[in-house]
């Protein structure tokens, strides 16, 4: 129950956010429903004239549309059909195990009747040679004809209408990677034989859950205004009546195929060996409000999946990836984990803001290095630069607005060594194999305090290398070993990142020791030690990123 309660809420949120543009107008049915095009009401669907007057011109797109059966207590029959093809014979000549859901009386606007069916069906030929599986919605009030060919079959009273059951998706990139000591020689003549492909390569996908919901408070519409997603679901009285004016129409009830909460890890991939796929079905009601915003989100994410496909534009929100683990956290997280992870990442956020602003304020006002370890600083320039190396190295998921932040934290590094010392190019001595070398040289004649800072620098780096080197030397022999990597280079990257992560609070210990020895406080580490203890709490939770703060 608070999971979806904090489901409702970010849904909530959401819409609030996109309700002016998501949003059509929906008004309370009654009797006679007024008319969003004008001030003419919308009379019900049997008090509708039998033709139009000569002065009256019809208007083939309907202005205004209301339903055409109550949306109040009506009860329908509901059957579902798989198959390969968008064209449906009778009942009598379809088989049998295509029909995957027959439900009869269901109440539109009873909250409490909700259905769960499970079933499995046949995969189709068609459909197993990269083929679209259709599912074919039949709906009626109860106790009339379902079948389109059946000569009892009347319009007014049922409907049909499909949808696919299967994803047109890019495959994920997989990065090949291999051992580079040991017996490798078997991938590598694989990994050869691999044909290699230009673009990305689109595969039919199958989800084997969705939900059916009847929308019960859709009212009266302005057709043309609605969101193209939300239009896309509604289908419009067949015979194309209008009602006095020539502009308004009638439509169905909305059965909404919700799709929002599938993730792509739980979607199958179809092929020829594939003969036989579960489904399971959940038919409830559903609110207008929470059907738009699901419908016009929905829509967009697919929308840019398919760009992301076929090689289009993509836009800053991504190729629809973040959106996903942004739903796979609603859905697969412990209600007070995810909580917990809420708040922590609001803190980390708040403070690294505040530790930002103090840290360029600090080095601004900066006149002397008395507990200033440039060492560290070098340091960091060097860690954070095998950072952005590794973003780079797998910038298939990794956003332009992690690697633009991780450059520009490189930037200021650099301007606190400009700040520190002077950064000098000089000959290089005689014995040496470049021409040139870069050196740090001292701003000014340093004073006691500022040698001793120089000295207990040095000191503490020591002490620091006799245990970065070996933890590092120890990671680098078992990823070596025991690991794949695409290459040398990424080997290295990795090892090395892979240290930076698991070793890199070392690099307060100097400045901490510094300023103990020297007997001096500094407020500078408390800032930037908060953060990094706000992002060790926040590390253990499974959150979608390799990086600490990617994607």
């Amino acid at each position: 129950m608070i999971r979806s309660a904090l489901q409702g809420l970010a849904i909530f949120v959401l819409a609030q956010l996109a309700m002016r543009q998501f949003m059509g107008s929906g008004q309370t049915q009654g009797a006679n429903t007024s008319s969003p095009a004008g001030n003419q009401p919308i009379p019900p669907y049997e008090a509708r004239a039998e033709g139009l007057t000569p002065e009256v011109s019809y208007n083939p797109i309907p202005q205004g549309i209301a339903p055409i059966w109550p949306l109040e207590d009506t009860t329908i029959d509901l059957s579902i059909y798989v198959s390969a093809s968008q064209a449906m014979p009778s009942f009598k000549s379809m088989p049998p195990e295509s029909l995957v859901l027959r439900e009869k009386g269901f109440t539109i606007g009873n909250w409490k009747d909700n259905r769960e069916i499970d079933a499995s069906f046949p995969v189709p030929k068609e459909v197993q040679r990269n083929g679209t599986l259709w599912a074919h919605f039949f709906v009626a009030q109860s106790g009339h004809e379902l079948d389109p060919t059946a000569s009892r079959y009347d319009s007014a009273k049922a409907y049909h209408f499909y949808r696919p059951l299967t994803q047109y998706i890019a495959k994920k990139k997989v990065a090949k990677t291999k051992k580079l000591l040991g017996s490798s020689n078997t991938t590598e003549e694989a990994l050869e034989e691999e044909p290699q492909y230009k673009g990305p390569i689109i595969a039919s996908y199958y989800h084997p859950n969705f939900t059916i919901s009847v929308i019960t408070d859709s009212g009266s519409l302005n057709y043309p205004s609605l969101h193209p997603a939300v239009r896309s679901n509604i289908q419009l009285e067949t015979t194309g009546a209008r009602d006095n004016s020539g502009q308004n129409g009638w439509y169905y009830p909305i059965i909404f195929v919700n799709t929002f909460w599938q993730l792509r890890d739980h979607m199958t991939e179809l092929n020829e060996t594939l003969t036989r796929l579960p489904l399971h079905i959940s038919l409830n009601n559903l609110n207008n409000w929470k059907f738009s915003v699901y419908a016009s989100i929905d829509d967009n994410v697919k929308q840019t999946q398919k760009n992301a496909a076929s090689g289009g534009s993509i836009g800053a929100g991504g190729d629809g990836s973040e959106f996903e683990e942004f739903k796979r956290i609603l859905i697969d997280t412990n209600i007070y984990l995810l909580s917990t992870t809420i708040v922590v990442s609001l803190l980390h956020t708040v403070f690294e803001m505040l530790a930002f602003k103090s840290d360029i304020s600090h080095w601004r006002n900066k006149k002397d290095n008395v507990g200033i370890s440039v060492r560290t600083i070098l340091a960091n320039v060097f860690m954070q630069s095998i950072i952005f190396l590794y973003l780079m190295d797998n910038n298939d998921n990794t956003s332009w607005m992690i690697l633009f932040g991780q450059g520009m934290g490189i930037l200021i590094e650099a301007w606190k060594i400009t700040k520190t010392v002077d950064v000098r190019i000089r000959p290089s001595p005689p014995d040496s194999y470049l021409p040139y070398t870069v050196t740090f040289e001292d701003k000014h004649k340093l004073s006691e305090t500022e040698e001793k800072t120089k000295e207990y620098d040095e000191i503490a780096f020591r002490y620091l290398y006799w245990i970065a080197i070996p933890l590092l030397g120890a990671y680098a022999i078992y990823s070596l070993v025991y690991e794949s990597h695409k290459s040398w280079y990424s080997f290295v990257i990795t090892t090395l990142v892979g240290s930076v992560y698991a070793y890199g609070f070392l690099m307060m210990v100097p400045s901490l020791y510094i300023n103990y020895r020297l007997k001096v406080t500094t407020t500078s580490f408390t800032l930037p030690l908060l953060t990094f203890t706000l992002t060790t709490a926040t590390y253990p939770i499974p959150l979608p990123r390799t990086h600490p703060t990617d994607k």
